[in-house]
């Protein structure tokens, strides 16, 4: 995935309040972006905006591209990566040129959508075809389509769990810390890697929330001051987890010199036993194993280490949505772009990934979890907009790896406090900002 670090100082702070303010700024109408009738109605050039720089730069989209023309033959697709996706597309946003086809940017508030896309379709209309597409809902409108979607867990290298003497999944967070103790004791492997210093990866953690408790609306449960880290909540759950790993010494000595890309041939070569990631990520890793001369088939997936009535639970969650410039000259065509990539492309399947479309099937990549009865819940997205605004009030970010950085530093001891403090001051800061955000 291409993440990269993001704007800092003043110039983030000016671009994520105009972005979500719309400060001063006009928007255009909200007609419906419309799937073509026929593929000679879509016409024109198009700019599509994407983080994955490594398709682009390596002809992968160009070859989408001209298999959309065999249907759209007179539709230019052109495209722009970017490198630091979030940041730069965030500034372009405060005029009306960001592409005419671009993924939803995290920064911009779920109710500010009709400022900025054309909506796509009535939520009873495309809910019924696209799984995710509530995420982009607002006011009964959806402004977005999933570019696919992503089971959540733990990718492993089952020879180096093998050989630490553990044969079956773990069911609770406490044989999970004691599978990684057999394989520190046993293995040469580090147990369990952080991908600390990239951030990113552990906002992953927070795409485990209604795993534990196998409930699809366990997000949308946030919205209030529900002390989301008391003990016996999801998160507590989650986040206890991630620092016992810690605190037990079962990750990397240094979290600040951790490397994603380096991270892919270090589990693949069975240097690194566990991480915490999408599914997405499977394909990768086993790309990885590869180029090693290593057996791809060792990378597996495994779910979160909880169960509910004797069965794992694995939230299915959105990735990227693709939207239309609301702004844009040729919203007919980059619908069409839209719904073929979404439906045609075989993207989803390329990558190992979960399907927007509903009667497209699940990826061989989640086998192990059907095989094995893994529950898949698809996680509901109808109060995203409330919980968004009162973790942006709060200042905690769960969808940012700041807080997670602070908790893996507080768990080996770089930081002062204790793990009840740490919960007790989220909770605090988070029924503090419900009172007043989110309503």
């Amino acid at each position: 995935m291409g993440k990269k670090k993001a704007l800092t100082g003043a110039l983030l702070a000016a671009a994520i309040m105009t972005v979500a303010g719309c400060s001063g700024r006009s928007t255009a109408s909200g007609e419906t972006a419309k799937a073509p009738a026929d593929p000679a109605d879509a016409s024109g050039t198009i700019k599509v905006l994407t983080h994955r720089t490594d398709l682009v730069q390596n002809g992968t989209m160009a070859e989408y591209a001209a298999e959309f023309n065999k249907t759209y033959p007179d539709v230019k697709v052109t495209f722009e990566a970017l490198t630091d996706y979030e940041g730069e597309v965030k500034i372009r946003m405060n005029t009306d040129d960001y592409g005419d086809v671009l993924m939803i940017p995290a920064a911009v508030a779920k109710n500010d959508y009709p400022k900025f896309f054309a909506p796509l379709g009535s939520a009873g209309e495309l809910g019924g075809r696209y799984r995710f597409s509530d995420k982009a809902e607002v006011g009964g409108k959806v402004y977005g389509i999933s570019t696919f979607g992503t089971a959540n867990g733990f990718l492993y290298n089952k020879a180096v769990w093998k050989k630490a003497g553990i044969t079956k999944w773990p069911a609770t967070p406490e044989e999970f810390v004691g599978d990684l103790k057999a394989i520190r004791s046993r293995t040469d492997a580090v147990p369990y890697y952080t991908n600390f210093k990239d951030g990113w990866p552990l906002t992953a953690w927070s795409n485990n929330i209604g795993s534990v408790t196998c409930d699809a609306k366990a997000n949308d449960k946030l919205a209030g001051p529900v002390s989301p880290w008391k003990r016996g909540g999801e998160l507590h759950t989650i986040d206890s987890l991630l620092h016992d790993i810690v605190k037990e010494g079962l990750s990397e000595k240094d979290p600040n010199t951790t490397n994603w890309e380096a991270s892919k041939d270090m589990i693949a070569q069975g240097e690194v036993a566990t991480m915490q990631l999408g599914s997405w990520a499977i394909t990768q890793m086993r790309d990885a194993a590869r180029k090693n001369g290593a057996d791809p088939e060792d990378i597996g997936f495994m779910p979160f280490p909880a169960q509910k009535d004797g069965t794992y639970c694995a939230v299915l969650a959105s990735d990227y949505q693709q939207a239309v410039n609301i702004h844009s000259g040729h919203k007919t065509a980059a619908r069409a772009w839209i719904d073929w990539f979404a439906e045609k492309s075989g993207f989803s399947v390329k990558e190992g990934a979960v399907p927007a479309l509903k009667s497209a099937p699940l990826p061989s990549t989640l086998k192990d979890f059907v095989d094995n009865d893994v529950t898949f819940v698809e996680r509901s997205e109808a109060k995203t907009g409330q919980v968004n605004a009162i973790d942006n009030a709060a200042e905690i970010g769960l969808n940012k790896p700041d807080y997670r950085q602070k908790l893996v530093d507080t768990a080996r001891g770089a930081q002062r406090g204790s793990l009840d403090d740490f919960f007790a001051d989220l909770d605090k800061r988070w029924n503090e900002a419900a009172g007043t955000a989110g309503s």
